[in-house]
């Protein structure tokens, strides 16, 4: 069931009433259930996966707790961690390993016999699988108890709000938000109904809008050169972030309305003045989570500077494969640890000549710049997260440094890539609004903060206006197809 979807317009309301009418002790059930059932609507087999993350990482939990010696207290975290770790390989990566096996021994003329039965990707494995391990891990740590009510820990790993594509939450956060009973709020149900036009606006006027022309240009790019290749990868950016970010900003909202807090995974990421920080605006979720549970454990940045990058590096490749089972993933995830690495490598050097040149970093020029330098080196990293494969990645790349074509900027040809003049101008109104809002944010003034501050009169006038603008200029309908959000994949 799909956010956008016109069964989600009846199920949530749904969910929302009986909740709170509900006797409290029991409202866990009736969000458990209705979760179960969220996913079920994808393919009701793969429940069963959900369900067996869910019970490998309660019994860890308790049998953590109950273990004598800290031998037995590693045997369990390492089993939870290798069932899950395990059941996500299978079915995600099995292929993917099967194909790179054989590009190796295919130089000394060898194969490994793939399997004919074809693997369908549950949806939303890789977060929930993620969530399920924060808890093992956290508690292993012994930064939580163990929760002994398994509903309740089953509702944690299920919460369908943010169940499909984050954020990945943790056991600190949700778990104990789990345990309270809830009232109805009417001051959280206005700010989570804003939050939620908030997230469609970003997703079907902006990010469904984009998508169109996207396609078009990747799906052809040999026609498709030069120019078109530059502004269908600028765009990309924005199509990702609103996608993917309208996402998350939905299930925030939908969770406020329900009493829960979600975290923030999204924080004006395009406005980072380098990719370090970039990565902490950036899918915070995800980012804290290896930062949490993979970089630190490594060592982090505790074992000297040449160990600080490799853990760096693992982490981001690590990264690029948990996005998806190919090498442009890999190698898109390889190019954001380079920059981390070179970022770090060269700031002294990059400090020095700040003094030399009396270089002001705080200035607005200065800081424009550095903002423009880091968009461009994020975005040139998404054309491989994008491409649909690595040679096609390259000769994109290559034909980018044709500019034969840049006419198309004012001659009007953009209008013929699957949307026109009219709908352009929205796209571009569109992202103006986004930009204007983040940069609000950027700056500490919170347009929603501002809206709820308002008047009766004027916070009506503001509801109204943007579902208004939504149901006239979001992308609806069967004709394209805009239904799945690019996360999902994931």
């Amino acid at each position: 069931m799909l956010f956008n979807s016109y069964s989600f317009l009846v199920f949530f309301p749904v969910v929302v009433l009986i909740h709170f009418l509900l006797p409290k002790k029991v409202q866990y059930l009736w969000l458990l259930a209705t979760s179960y059932y969220f996913y079920m609507n994808w393919d009701a087999r793969y429940v069963l996966l959900l369900l067996f993350s869910t019970v490998v990482t309660y019994a860890s939990g308790f049998i953590m707790e109950q273990a004598q010696t800290d031998k037995g207290r590693k045997m369990a975290v390492a089993i939870s961690f290798v069932l899950n770790i395990g059941v996500l390989f299978f079915f995600k990566y099995f292929n993917f390993a099967i194909d790179s096996v054989n590009l190796v021994l295919s130089q000394i003329h060898l194969s490994v016999p793939k399997p004919d039965f074809q693997l369908l990707l549950p949806v939303g494995i890789s977060f929930y699988t993620f969530q399920a391990l924060s808890y093992t891990m956290d508690v292993y740590r012994k930064e939580i108890t163990a929760e002994r009510n398994f509903f309740k820990y089953a509702l944690f790993v299920s919460f369908f709000p943010q169940l499909v594509a984050g954020p990945i939450e943790r056991s600190k956060n949700l778990l104990k938000q789990v345990n309270k009973t809830y009232r109805f709020d009417y001051d959280k149900m206005r700010e989570g109904l804003l939050i939620m036009l908030w997230g469609y606006f970003l997703k079907l006027v902006v990010a469904d809008r984009v998508a169109i022309v996207v396609d078009t240009v990747y799906g052809d790019y040999a026609q498709y050169g030069g120019v078109y290749i530059i502004v269908a990868s600028v765009l990309f950016a924005f199509q990702i972030y609103c996608d993917f970010a309208g996402y998350s900003t939905i299930a925030i909202g939908a969770a406020e309305i329900l009493g829960f807090s979600l975290m923030e995974n999204f924080n004006c990421p395009y406005f980072s003045l380098s990719i370090g920080e970039f990565w902490r605006r950036w899918h915070i979720s995800l980012s804290s989570w290896f930062r949490d549970y993979l970089y630190i454990p490594l060592g982090g940045n505790r074992k000297g500077t040449t160990r600080k990058y490799v853990n760096l590096m693992i982490v981001f490749l690590v990264s690029g494969l948990w996005h998806g089972a190919a090498g442009t993933y890999v190698v898109w995830g390889f190019i954001h640890g380079v920059y981390q690495v070179i970022g770090g490598l060269t700031r002294p050097m990059r400090n020095q000549c700040n003094q030399i040149f009396a270089l002001k970093p705080d200035s607005i020029g200065h800081k424009a710049l550095s903002a423009l330098i880091t968009f461009i080196l994020v975005d040139f990293a998404w054309i491989f997260f994008r491409a649909e494969s690595l040679s096609a990645a390259i000769e994109m790349i290559k034909s980018m440094v044709h500019l034969g074509n840049i006419s198309i900027l004012w001659n009007g040809a953009l209008y013929d890539l699957g949307i026109g003049f009219k709908s352009f101008l929205v796209l571009m109104f569109g992202i103006a609004v986004l930009l204007f809002a983040d940069f609000m944010k950027y700056k500490g003034i919170q347009i929603r903060k501002v809206i709820l501050e308002q008047e009766l009169w004027c916070r009506w006038i503001c509801y109204l206006s943007m579902a208004l603008f939504i149901l006239v200029f979001g992308i609806w309908g069967g004709s394209y197809d805009a239904a799945s959000f690019i996360y999902f994949q994931f």
